[in-house]
């Protein structure tokens, strides 16, 4: 069914929007929660928690990308329970090395100070991404949006595994690079 179909369900507050969605993009979204969460469970909940909310918010949003617009709200859920869990057991995880990564191009990742410059930050991301190469994009979304191992990378893109850290490396520093010339503290 096209999203724009979907989403006129939503609007009609049609349940079958749910079925559909899900039929669509649940293993899309399921993707997302276990990149991030590595748990099969928590995963599931995550998705139904991302149907639950896209109910509540279709209407009054009209989404533009309904595939983005899941995505977004599957990440973000994901990554709420993923510091949840971390509050109770501090301990390493995919995230914690990801989050390191990017540290290095911006000061203190995750903390209070940056959480309010995030619109500025966001802004300046994705600027920084529409001035790349394509596939060095692809790389740094698949890394830092998705939370795709390096490995996964490597094997989706055929490529060695030493070649998608370079190209990340080499994006780290252009990020870097391109936040100090906007102003932004790194």
């Amino acid at each position: 069914m096209e999203d724009e179909k979907i989403i006129e369900l939503y609007w009609q507050r049609d349940e079958e929007a749910l079925r559909q969605t899900n039929q669509k993009y649940g293993s899309f979204c399921y993707c997302i929660a276990h990149n991030i969460l590595k748990n099969e469970e928590d995963s599931k909940e995550c998705v139904n928690d991302t149907w639950f909310k896209t109910w509540t918010v279709i209407p009054p949003k009209r989404p533009e990308f309904f595939q983005a617009f899941l995505g977004k709200i599957t990440r973000n859920l994901s990554l709420d329970r993923y510091r949840r869990s971390r509050a109770s057991k501090r301990g390493g995880g995919c995230m914690d090395v990801i989050y390191e990564e990017l540290e290095e191009c911006i000061a203190d990742f995750g903390s209070e100070d940056t959480r309010t410059d995030t619109i500025v930050i966001t802004d300046a991301v994705s600027q920084f991404l529409a001035g790349i190469s394509r596939d060095a994009r692809v790389i740094f979304v698949r890394r830092y949006w998705y939370a795709d191992s390096i490995g996964q990378i490597a094997e989706h893109y055929g490529m060695s595994e030493s070649k998608v850290k370079s190209s990340l490396m080499r994006s780290r520093n252009k990020l870097k690079a391109f936040l100090e010339k906007e102003g932004i503290i790194v």
